[in-house]
């Protein structure tokens, strides 16, 4: 069974510290530059904590546990800690706070199409865990996520 607190920490590491990059539009929220941190942006946080952009430096003080409680709120679903392969379920994880939840279960799900039946609907379900568990595949997996980057 895949756990949360593991793909939570590679996440945060990989997403690293405090940036605040004008160009970048993740930025900003209401014509303010927050910034970001640990991957954790102003829209996130204005889903999970509200309260906390009353102050403009919100994002650079975001405290590590608040980074964790938001991915766990938003990013990490309830079946994910029933996918075998923990590996498979960080990168779902990673994916969903890269491009967005319902994105990346639909990536992984149009990797595992091929000979099986999954509606390719950005819902993380009982039949797409099933699918997953059954025939879910990294290296599958890796290859729409190629394939939708360089879509995009």
């Amino acid at each position: 069974m895949a756990d949360s607190k593991i793909a939570i920490q590679k996440t945060l590491t990989h997403e690293g510290g405090y940036q605040n990059i004008p160009e970048d539009t993740g930025n900003w929220l209401n014509g303010i530059n927050y910034g970001t941190k640990w991957g954790i942006t102003p829209h996130t946080l204005a889903a999970y904590f509200p309260d906390l952009l009353n102050d403009p430096n919100c994002i650079r003080k975001l405290s590590m546990d608040t980074a964790v409680s938001c991915y766990q709120q938003g990013y990490w679903k309830p079946l994910y800690s029933q996918i075998n392969d923990q590996a498979l379920a960080e990168k779902l994880f990673d994916m969903g706070v890269l491009f967005g939840v319902g994105t990346a279960v639909k990536l992984l799900q149009i990797s595992l199409s091929e000979g099986i039946t999954v509606v390719s609907d950005g819902a993380f379900g009982p039949n797409t865990l099933a699918a997953t568990n059954d025939h879910g595949n990294l290296a599958a997996y890796r290859v729409v996520l190629i394939n939708h980057c360089m879509d995009v």
